[in-house]
């Protein structure tokens, strides 16, 4: 019953943060200042990805660009949360169980 509660709670902040932080185009409005809620909001992006993919960084930059204007940033926190790893310039999104998870901070 509590892992249901938890996970009805976790859904509804996922989908709140999604709302107020995505146009309805799909656009990021900003990242937020809070670190759950950029994570919620890097999470989103990275699942849109293809998980089998290798990426150039021209290529993330190009799939970024029409979401937000700060490509660079929103690509460097997507390395530093451990939803993509860099070699060689080419990126490949990391396996789930490695991103940092928003659901385990307060």
């Amino acid at each position: 019953m509590t892992e249901q509660i938890t996970l009805s709670k976790n859904e509804k902040l996922r989908k709140s943060v999604l709302r107020n932080f995505f146009t309805e185009q799909g656009s990021i409005k900003h990242l937020p200042s809070q670190l759950k809620k950029r994570l919620i909001v890097l999470e989103h992006l990275v699942n849109l990805l293809d998980a089998q993919k290798k990426y150039t960084e021209k290529e993330i930059n190009e799939f970024i660009k029409p979401l937000n204007e700060d490509y660079a940033t929103i690509r460097r926190e997507l390395f530093i949360h451990k939803f993509v790893n860099r070699s060689n310039d080419i990126y490949e999104v990391n396996e789930p169980r490695d991103w940092r998870d928003w659901k385990t901070l307060n």
